[in-house]
C-alpha cells in the first residue's frame, strides 16, 4: 500500500484507507473519496501540485497535502 500522493500518473487505484481528523477527513469524504473506490490519476500540475483525478463520473483536482491522508492499493 501507499498514498495517493505517490500513485503513477495514468494508473488506476483502489482507496483502502482514510487517514486525518475531524473536518480534513470530513472533506476528503465529501469529495466522493471514501473506501474502496477506484481512482485514475489523470496528470500533475506543472510545478507538482495539484493532482488531477477522475472518479465516480467525474474530475477533481486535489492538492498533495490532502492526497498524503489517502492509502491506495494498485488495481489489478
Amino acid at each position: 500500500m501507499f498514498t495517493l500522493k505517490d500513485a503513477a500518473i495514468g494508473s488506476t487505484v483502489k482507496v483502502v484507507k482514510l487517514r486525518g481528523e475531524g473536518a480534513v477527513k470530513r472533506r476528503i469524504m465529501d469529495m466522493g473519496i471514501t473506501k474502496g473506490v477506484e481512482i485514475y490519476v489523470r496528470k500533475v500540475a506543472p510545478l507538482g501540485d495539484p493532482i488531477e483525478l477522475n472518479l465516480r463520473g467525474y474530475e477533481l483536482s486535489l492538492r498533495k497535502a490532502d492526497a498524503e491522508n489517502i492509502e491506495v492499493a494498485e488495481v489489478e
